[in-house]
């Protein structure tokens, strides 16, 4: 698994809660009382803001975010929003949870819009990232069109 500097894994915490905030209305509009979702980032924010971990925390609020996914699962693009924001939080523990932020809300695009809008959130996405860790990330993301069907996908491997 490739080990993050401390300074480099708040950089990408900070990147998942911006992906995922972006994606987040598409849960908060159909379940405008369920705040779990929101919950997680405010928890990832916090941590980013002070530096201050506590793993009740972070995993309470990363597994109530993705319970209010599998409670959201006859929406898809809802789905997406909640586990976006519960891969953002769990950064704070474990660097390579900020692709799953990203990737979710990749996924919520696909979801609603056209290629060319999971496109352009992907090169929104890939800007938002210094250049020393954009490569490394963006190119384990996949897109692929196969008729109207967009598939997002993120490659792991070894040094995942």
């Amino acid at each position: 698994m490739k080990k993050y500097s401390k300074n480099d894994q708040k950089v990408m915490a900070q990147w998942a809660v911006d992906c995922a905030e972006r994606v987040l209305s598409f849960f908060e509009d159909i379940y405008p009382d369920d705040n779990r979702p929101r919950k997680a980032l405010e928890t990832c924010r916090t941590w980013i803001r002070t530096g201050v971990f506590k793993m009740a925390d972070i995993r309470g609020t990363s597994l109530a975010s993705h319970s209010a996914a599998r409670n959201a699962k006859e929406n898809p693009s809802a789905c997406f929003a909640a586990r976006a924001a519960g891969q953002a939080v769990a950064t704070a523990h474990v660097p390579q949870h900020a692709y799953g932020g990203a990737y979710y809300a990749l996924k919520v695009i696909a979801a609603t819009d056209s290629y060319e809008a999971v496109k352009k959130e992907f090169d929104w996405q890939s800007e938002q990232l210094p250049i020393h860790l954009r490569e490394g990330i963006m190119n384990r993301v996949i897109i692929q069109k196969s008729g109207n069907k967009i598939t997002i996908k993120l490659q792991k491997d070894k040094n995942f």
